[in-house]
């Protein structure tokens, strides 16, 4: 069972998240939170994957993120937005969030996304990241500079990276290369160091706002939290 917490300060949404993932067979809804009790809550359940919402008028969710990078086995953590700030969510993919869900997302896709945290995988609501993906126009000599070293991988990296920005985990990734996991985790280390990124969710945005995903076929392309 993949043990997940919903933090969010509605209740409404903490409800109704609880209620459309515990009908998953392979997912219990362990606890459900607000901000203030956010941090005792996942201490408490020691769950796999956390669900937060990113602004909240207690405690504000980056500041249960921060505080969640110091806790040993630290859970999994997707944000949850009404994606109405952008700085916000950047700011959560730097303090390691693994991505980030709508709140409008569809019932049946909740279950996906939270199974594919719970294998290593990275989540972007498909709406939120091409918001994400829009850019801004001071920003575009970065985009092209972080363009160039997307380019400038490996042929091997370059399919890796289109794989993990899809939402597989590294095992997923290998079993379609036909590379051990061990290996996968070299590459997407390799990936991370070219990129100057700290996790696999900013290397999938890298991947999409370089084109690296355009036309992308297979299933991990089609997958719900595919970019």
């Amino acid at each position: 069972m993949i043990r997940v917490v919903v933090v969010d300060d509605e209740a409404l949404v903490r409800s109704g998240f609880s209620l459309i993932l515990s009908a998953a067979g392979d997912i219990d809804v362990v606890a459900t939170a607000t901000g203030g009790d956010a941090l005792q809550t996942i201490r408490r359940e020691r769950p796999d994957v956390v669900l937060l919402d990113i602004r909240m008028p207690d405690v504000d969710g980056l500041a249960v993120l921060n505080s969640l990078r110091s806790m040993p086995d630290a859970p999994v953590v997707a944000m949850l937005t009404t994606f109405d700030a952008d700085e916000y969510i950047m700011t959560a993919l730097r303090l390691g969030a693994a991505g980030f869900v709508l709140k409008d997302t569809e019932p049946e896709q909740l279950a996906d996304y939270v199974r594919a945290l719970a294998a290593g995988g990275v989540v972007l609501s498909p709406k939120a990241s091409t918001t994400l993906m829009r850019g801004d126009r001071g920003l575009e000599p970065a985009l092209d500079a972080e363009a160039a070293r997307v380019r400038d991988l490996t042929a091997r990296e370059k399919e890796v990276l289109r794989l993990v920005a899809t939402g597989l985990s590294n095992g997923e990734v290998g079993a379609r290369l036909f590379l051990g996991a061990g290996t996968v985790k070299d590459h997407v280390s390799s990936i991370l160091a070219k990129l100057g990124v700290a996790s696999r969710v900013q290397a999938a945005l890298a991947a999409q706002r370089a084109g690296l995903l355009d036309g992308a076929t297979g299933a991990g392309a089609d997958a719900p939290g595919a970019l």
